[in-house]
């Protein structure tokens, strides 16, 4: 059969096999598979006669001709060489690209959630991760601050001993936008030469409000001269967002020798550094000057007196100059004061004197003593504390002053547009 077939391609006269009936239009084939495609041949010289029509019926990919295939040579090479790319073979899979086309959506949609984070508070959106910057011609350094949850205490607002440490936290900053920073905790490079650090000896705070979780805060902070050997810093905390006032605060500072541990005259080398920064602009200008008691001795009717013994530092509460840090003391002078102050009232404001500093091994005592006065004309009640912070052999390292307000009562707020 095979013979006759290949015979009649080349010998003229010789009767060419009967073709297959072509299916009319609409005719159902006469073999059928469950998917109602035509089965396949069986034999395998139908499989050998059907891959000949199919070679005898496509013309050659890459040849100039349209001669037909031999199909002894492809009946050959089809078990050697994989079958000739053609339009057909070269389509992609559909099912592979519909995948990968819907991984990448899904991987875009995920980016785009994450992308698309709106938070509830606005204020959020601010930068809180800088280091600050310099203002108003380079006098003033403005830095912002995020409250964490770990800064705020059973009110639900940040403590006055977070808000003093980002007063601590933007004067050294400043210092080291300016290029003043030296090796010391806030020296210049002239104070490190000579062995020289800056000790705060006085400083007021007061408070208007006080920040919650999750709140932007804006501090600005300058400095200026203060007589001879000194020198004033002075703070400006406001809520980023609606610029109401949180904080005003004011301080003073004196040089201390390194390994003498006594107070030092500015060298002429130093106030050369720093003077160009001066800017003479108090932000607190009705200073509280009355003087602090130098015992709580005063007897009444309407004075308690509340004893905490007993202090010690820790090793953290120590700084890089080997003394205790400053906004610790305030902690220390709170822990006399009675629970019934701190759960019905806030601090309104505080006076801090620094006598002396206290060292990794010292042992300490805090005095609060309470004063209630009634106001006769509108008929409330003041309430404001005498605090003395000393060493349990008698030194005074710290004398305060506390005023404090009702919880839910806010004083008038004021709104300072920022500058720039």
């Amino acid at each position: 059969m095979a013979g006759s077939i290949a015979a009649s391609a080349f010998l003229p006269g010789s009767p060419a096999p009967a073709a297959p009936p072509k299916s009319v239009l609409g005719e159902r084939p006469d073999s059928l598979d469950v998917r109602g495609i035509a089965a396949k041949p069986s034999s395998s010289a139908a499989v050998r006669a059907s891959k000949t029509r199919a070679h005898a019926a496509i013309p050659k990919v890459n040849g100039g001709n349209s001669a037909l295939a031999d199909p002894e040579h492809d009946t050959m090479s089809s078990s050697s060489s994989p079958a000739p790319r053609t339009f057909y073979n070269q389509l992609p899979d559909w099912s592979m690209l519909l995948a990968a086309i819907t991984t990448i959506f899904l991987a875009a949609e995920k980016q785009w959630t994450l992308l698309d984070w709106k938070p509830k508070r606005p204020d959020m959106l601010t930068d809180t991760f800088g280091f600050g910057r310099m203002i108003h011609e380079g006098l003033m350094f403005r830095q912002n601050f995020s409250i964490r949850s770990y800064e705020i205490g059973a009110d639900r607002t940040a403590s006055i001993e977070t808000l003093m440490n980002h007063l601590q936290e933007t004067a050294l900053n400043h210092v080291k936008s300016a290029g003043l920073l030296g090796d010391g905790f806030g020296s210049t490079p002239e104070m490190s030469k000579r062995d020289l650090f800056w000790v705060v000896s006085q400083m007021q705070a007061i408070v208007e409000r006080y920040p919650c979780w999750g709140d932007t805060v804006e501090v600005d902070t300058w400095v200026g001269a203060h007589g001879k050997n000194g020198m004033r810093r002075d703070w400006h905390i406001r809520d980023s967002v609606t610029g109401h006032t949180i904080l005003k605060a004011t301080s003073k500072w004196v040089m201390m020798h390194k390994l003498t541990r006594r107070l030092a005259r500015i060298p002429d080398e130093v106030r050369t550094e720093i003077e160009p920064y001066f800017f003479e602009h108090a932000s607190i200008v009705d200073e509280d000057n009355r003087k602090l008691p130098k015992l709580p001795d005063i007897e009444g009717a309407n004075v308690a007196k509340y004893v905490r013994t007993g202090l010690t530092p820790r090793w953290a509460d120590l700084d890089i100059n080997q003394h205790v840090n400053n906004v610790k003391y305030i902690g220390w002078i709170l822990e006399s004061a009675p629970i019934s102050i701190l759960e019905k009232h806030e601090l309104a404001s505080i006076v801090l004197d620094y006598k002396r500093e206290c060292g990794r091994d010292s042992v300490l005592q805090s005095h609060t003593t309470v004063y209630t006065d009634c106001n006769k004309d509108s008929g409330q009640t003041t309430l404001h504390c005498e605090h003395l912070l000393s060493l349990e052999s008698g030194p005074t390292i710290v004398k305060a002053r506390t005023m404090w307000r009702p919880k839910g009562t806010r004083p008038q707020e004021t709104i300072i547009p920022s500058s720039s």
